[in-house]
């Protein structure tokens, strides 16, 4: 009898036995899934980094959008309280209205269009961008002027920004310098040149080369000024600072520096007002005062180089938070020409 219960038991016995095992392996699956997502389970690298930065991204997605607000916001304050400032008389724009013009002129040259992509034609843009807001702004006012426009350039202007064919106080034409202006009143600034500025004269015309490259096609400058037979020079810039950097600006910073030199008739206080901090700038004599000067002395050329930005291009992986930071970037500098007057 006791064999033949057994018997009749066996099926359920063997039936339960398979539903336990079911619900273990169900269990084990469940269990690892969690693991997977936290990348404790036995990975490639490349696959736990994609993991842990997907969920950083995720978690800090809030936090960011937070964070632009907050910029807007506070931008939006500047701007008021700039506007409310009017009253006082003692706005940038009212001061503009006090200063004195300039006779210097001050030249971008556009015409190596053609060596440019279209990143860096929209670089150069928004360097003349801010030049224009700049100007506009300044006590001593350059006579501006934007030469050979035309090509890639226009274009881009004409399809992100109409209203530069109301601008004023800017000369924007497409002929060459050199049609218009008398080749003994022409300095081309390059940091090629032997030359070093000690002043800047007023009854001169200074030409900056709109050239937006990383420096890949150095000493243009300087063959467009031998090539027209034109004077050329260097700023002082080797004469009162040290960079940790290459000494290359932008052409918003050459074109600033002139303007803030004409206000204070100092070059190392234009210098240091205009560098960004990021080029790591110390005045000559502190930057000798440590035992690497003479180091760096020796790899060091003195001058300015208008040939390239100073903005460089990453070779990191463009993702989405780089993205919104590019497009932060891009909007405070449309907001600056904007808050201009045409």
């Amino acid at each position: 009898r006791h064999q033949i219960m057994s018997s009749e038991m066996l099926p359920a016995v063997i039936e339960t036995s398979n539903a336990e095992r079911k619900q273990d392996l169900s269990d084990q699956e469940e269990s690892r899934k969690p693991r997977l997502e936290e990348g404790l389970e036995p990975v490639s690298k490349r696959q736990m980094k994609k993991l842990i930065k997907q969920k950083q991204w995720e978690e800090q997605r809030e936090l960011r959008k937070q964070k632009r607000k907050e910029k807007r916001k506070r931008k939006q304050l500047e701007r008021q309280g700039q506007l409310e400032s009017n009253l006082d008389g003692n706005d940038r724009k009212r001061i503009r209205r006090g200063g004195v013009h300039s006779t210097l002129r001050l030249i971008i040259d556009c015409s190596f269009d053609s060596l440019m992509v279209l990143k860096d034609i929209k670089k150069l843009h928004k360097q003349i961008q801010r030049c224009y807001a700049e100007n506009r702004r300044a006590l001593h006012p350059v006579q501006f002027y934007l030469t050979s426009h035309g090509g890639q350039l226009k274009k881009n202007m004409d399809e992100n920004d109409k209203g530069w064919v109301n601008w004023k106080d800017i000369h924007i034409k497409p002929d060459h310098y050199s049609e218009f202006i008398k080749k003994e009143d022409l300095i081309y600034l390059t940091s090629d040149s032997p030359n070093v500025l000690k002043e800047l004269d007023e009854s001169k015309a200074y030409v900056i080369g709109g050239l937006v490259d990383h420096n890949h096609h150095k000493g243009l400058t300087y063959k467009e000024a031998s090539n027209h037979g034109i004077d050329h020079a260097q700023l002082p810039l080797g004469n009162f600072v040290k960079m940790n950097s290459r000494k290359v600006l932008a052409v918003n910073h050459v074109f600033e520096i002139i303007l803030e030199y004409l206000e204070t008739r100092d070059w190392q206080e234009a210098f240091f007002t205009i560098l960004p901090q990021r080029k790591g700038a110390v005045p000559t004599d502190k930057a000798c005062e440590s035992s690497s000067c003479n180091k760096k002395s020796a790899r060091a050329e003195g001058g300015l180089d208008s040939d390239s930005s100073e903005e460089e291009d990453s070779r990191n992986e463009l993702d989405s938070p780089r993205e919104e930071e590019k497009q932060d970037e891009e909007n405070s500098t449309e907001s600056v020409v904007s808050s201009v007057p045409h």
